[in-house]
């Protein structure tokens, strides 16, 4: 409540001059001299979104995978490099993987689909890749709880790996999985760096995946030292929308999440 009163203070000025038009006007401009100037959330807001859902819905399926592949599938041998891989993979600063895409995802994107090569969809691959380590080790941890005694005896009822993995692992572990996305959407929704590298930093609605726009983070990262007045205001109005959306999505999912602990019980 104290980091949202304070965010609420300095966008009041923006608050009372926009009000929630500001949630559907996609204009940026800054006024000259002694004008305010005129400024929406639309793009940042919608970039953010598409970002992050663009990031969940690739990293989430690879993610899960790995953790089966880690807890299920691979041989022995492999099972330790690959998790020390896997790790290694979250302790890469996101500036890294902002340069990263920049030089060499971004050429691969622009040879497949044309364009610039710099767009919502590179970010938001950029932005999977960084997450999914977080949650592949998460779910490997939660999958590796299951007990013996489930898996033995689905397989003595004749179940094979894939029905045991579907109706035994993936049951048994779905609170920890649900709560390996909440971690990941977090660090999604609010990454700066790697997404400013890549995401175009341009107020447009993006027509297309391919196209340049913006997002909430990106916008206060690049804008807020040469701001003044009514834009550093609007800036904290995009910061109070980010704190509520990712307020609302974790307040969402931890109610499903203790709902499915008291059902588990």
């Amino acid at each position: 409540s104290g980091i949202f009163s304070v965010l609420a203070l300095y966008a009041w000025e923006s608050m009372s001059t926009f009000g929630l038009d500001f949630l559907t006007n996609s204009e940026w401009k800054v006024g000259k001299d002694d004008e305010g100037g005129a400024f929406g959330g639309l793009i940042p807001i919608v970039g953010t979104l598409l970002s992050t859902l663009i990031a969940m819905l690739i990293a989430t399926p690879i993610a899960i995978g790995i953790a089966i592949f880690l807890t299920e599938v691979a041989p022995q041998f492999l099972i330790k490099p690959v998790s020390i891989a896997v790790e290694l993979l979250a302790a890469i600063p996101s500036i890294i993987y902002g340069m990263w895409g920049l030089f060499y995802l971004a050429p691969i994107m622009q040879e497949l689909f044309g364009g610039s090569g710099i767009g919502l969809f590179t970010a938001g691959v950029v932005l999977a890749i960084m997450i999914i380590p977080f949650m592949a080790a998460i779910t490997r941890d939660s999958m590796n709880t299951t007990p013996d005694v489930l898996k033995e005896s689905a397989y003595a009822m004749g179940a094979t790996k894939f029905e045991v993995i579907k109706d035994v692992v993936i049951p048994y572990a779905k609170i920890g999985i649900i709560g390996s996305v909440i971690l990941a959407l977090g660090r999604a929704m609010g990454e700066t760096m790697a997404v400013a590298f890549l995401i175009g930093s341009v107020f447009h609605y993006p027509q297309k995946l391919t196209d340049a726009t913006t997002s909430i983070p990106v916008v206060l990262a690049n804008n807020f030292a040469e701001a003044i007045d009514l834009e550093i205001s609007s800036m904290f109005y995009l910061a109070v929308i980010l704190f509520l959306i990712s307020f609302t999505i974790i307040f969402v999912a931890k109610f499903y999440f203790l709902r499915e602990v008291k059902h588990a019980a």
